[in-house]
């Protein structure tokens, strides 16, 4: 047989694959090898019969489970389109070779091709070490919207790094760093999004075509380049509303409860906008509203979730639905205004509401600007977060509730005893500041702030919520940069919502962050009677603290400056009388103001789709218009 294989080898290297195909079958019957098999496999391959090599090498794989007879059995059933026997060799291949790229970029593209993306993240840290531009383009795919394994920020500094001048590629490195609290590659890429070339006929930095709207709301409060970010808005634009072609207002007026519909994929109790809305949604007024709630939460929370979802509404699953079949389902409900609250965030359905379902589209809470893209006839806000002078920036019609956009749940949401300081880890007699925001919420700007806070009271501590260690480690070294004491860092874990309610009341002043405020960190602090100051914005983002202090009777604490915030927080941290006339008058005020006051809340928001209903039901298109407040209650509301 050595002498045919040698012919038969000499053959296939001449090219002449006939001869060495004629050769190695007659070798077929005499108890062909592995190599014989394999070069036979090969010279089918040159021959194109994919399907033939493929039967040959898996015979091959049975006599020898080597790593390169079985890389070839996968090769040749992933282009077949076999992608069971490509996983099974890809598979047992990785198992041999389990940090080969090759490999793991075989079986994680295979998985995927078969609808299993969360199976392909076994095999995807195998990719980061690799600089072959494929394995990184699909190790992006598999890191993307990771932020707890700090592989990620290698993969998309590796691909930021692949072309600089591609905007979605920086922008999706930027929002990898912010993160994991990486203040040097944010340092880089901010800079090189402030000299970056400009579009001039939009006078828009390219960076933005890469950019979604809610990464840009985390470093930009320019309301007119807000808008200019359009990474991930609906291909089908419609930055105009499409009023004209709405199905008319199902209700006979005053004859008929008005039929809200809800969408969003938020619906279980233990979502911050659940914690917002949902004595709301139970206070309605059903003799006046009927209220449906189109739901596309994951499966997992609603199978978890132990409160009786019904007190909300009629609930209308819609999470198996095509986005086509939604919208038919919707319209045949005759809906009268449809109320999203996910806008330009993850898990929006946007389609649905580009497709005409309602006579009045409405987006409200989950999204703090304009939505690009999407067919809404207002958006809901107030007179802090959407003054008149931001109109011009909205496609939308602005509806502002007269004393904030934000709801809040005072029947529901825990509010557990204060914890004591040494459950957890902190000093009695050291002044606490709090941030408990998200860290990609802690800009550059942020800590600047923060450090010369902490520079200028040496004795305080900063509380903030880090919970990964390496997102840990790049703050302390900014901190440390910045001249402040490792020492002043205590780091907090994330934690179950009464606990976290417990432990803000352990601190003395809650920090806020800039340019993205706290939104329902902010309520949440407020709720568990922790003060916190915040800087005056220029963007719905970065004016909702201001909207919630303002409501709880506190708006001395909204600052006018950069400066005023650092000294007033300063004043605070070395005047221990004032922080605690703060703390009485925010736990008095919490029972009587409008911020926790969900059936006035209710009522203004009843009252602002009246008046959008009666202008649908008029033919008349949406426009701008103040819900007026009701008086104001003599009394406590609990």
């Amino acid at each position: 047989m050595t002498g045919r294989l040698a012919n038969a080898t000499k053959a296939y290297e001449s090219s002449d694959y006939i001869a060495a195909l004629t050769l190695l079958s007659s070798m077929i019957d005499d108890g062909a090898d592995s190599e014989v098999l394999t070069l036979l496999g090969l010279t089918f391959q040159k021959l194109g019969l994919e399907k033939d090599a493929l039967d040959i090498f898996v015979r091959a794989v049975d006599l020898d489970p080597t790593p390169e007879v079985l890389k070839r059995a996968a090769d040749s059933a992933v282009a077949v389109g076999d992608d069971e026997r490509a996983l099974l060799f890809g598979m047992r291949l990785f198992v041999l070779q389990p940090e080969n790229p090759d490999v793991a970029a075989l079986v994680a593209s295979t998985f995927i091709r078969k609808g299993d993306t969360k199976a392909a993240h076994l095999v995807r840290a195998a990719l980061v070490d690799s600089n072959d531009p494929a394995h990184i383009n699909l190790a992006a795919t598999l890191y993307n919207g990771e932020d707890r394994d700090p592989a990620a920020l290698t993969v998309f500094r590796k691909l930021a790094d692949l072309d600089t001048e591609n905007p979605y590629a920086q922008a999706c490195y930027m929002a990898v760093a912010r993160e994991f609290c990486d203040y040097e590659a944010l340092a880089e890429l901010e800079s090189r999004w402030e000299m970056a070339t400009w579009d001039t006929a939009t006078s828009t930095p390219l960076l933005l075509k890469g950019e979604t709207s809610f990464a840009n709301l985390l470093h930009c409060d320019n309301e007119r380049l807000n808008r200019l970010a359009t990474n991930g808005a609906p291909v089908r634009n419609r930055s105009k509303p499409a009023f004209p072609a709405r199905p008319r207002m199902s209700r006979k007026r005053g004859t008929q409860p008005l039929r809200i519909g809800y969408l969003s994929s938020d619906f279980w109790s233990d979502h911050a906008t659940m914690r917002l809305l949902q004595t709301v949604l139970t206070l309605h007024d059903r003799d006046r509203f009927d209220i449906t709630l189109y739901c596309h939460t994951s499966e997992e929370y609603v199978k978890a979730e132990t409160t009786d979802r019904s007190l909300w509404g009629r609930i209308v699953p819609i999470h198996a639905m095509t986005d086509a079949e939604a919208a038919r389902t919707i319209r045949a409900d005759g809906i009268d205004i449809l109320v999203d609250l996910k806008g330009s965030t993850a898990g929006a359905r946007h389609v649905i509401l580009n497709e005409n379902v309602a006579p009045v589209q409405v987006s409200w809470l989950g999204f703090p600007g304009s939505n690009i893209g999407i067919d809404c006839d207002y958006v809901i806000g107030d007179p802090i977060v959407t003054p008149r002078a931001s109109a011009r920036f909205y496609h939308e019609q602005i509806c502002r509730l007269p004393e904030t956009y934000q709801p809040n749940d005072p029947t529901h949401r825990a509010l557990p005893p204060g914890t004591p300081r040494d459950e957890l880890g902190l000093p009695e007699d050291r002044f606490v500041f709090a941030a408990f925001n998200a860290t990609r919420k802690m800009t550059i700007e942020t800590i600047d702030i923060w450090s010369e806070i902490l520079r200028q009271v040496p004795d305080a501590l900063l509380w903030v919520l880090i919970d990964s260690s390496t997102a840990r480690e790049n703050f302390l070294r900014a901190m440390k940069e910045r001249g402040v004491a490792e020492a002043q860092i205590v780091f907090a874990p994330k934690a179950r919502y009464e606990n976290h309610i417990g432990r803000l009341q352990a601190a003395d002043l809650g920090l806020d962050t800039f340019t993205y405020n706290g939104h329902t960190t902010t309520s949440d602090k407020l709720w568990a009677g922790l003060p916190v100051i915040t800087i005056r914005g220029k963007n719905f983002a970065s004016r909702v603290s201001e909207s919630l202090l303002t409501a709880i009777g506190l708006p001395e604490l909204v600052l006018p400056s950069r400066q005023a915030f650092i000294a007033r927080a300063i004043d605070l941290a070395r005047n221990g009388e004032e922080v605690s006339s703060l703390k009485r008058r925010l736990v008095e005020n919490r029972d009587v103001s409008p911020l926790f006051d969900a059936e006035r809340f209710c009522r203004h928001l009843e009252a602002a789709y009246e008046k959008m209903a009666q202008r649908a039901g008029s033919r008349l298109p949406p426009a701008s218009f103040d819900v007026p407040a009701l008086p104001k209650r003599t009394g406590p509301f609990r």
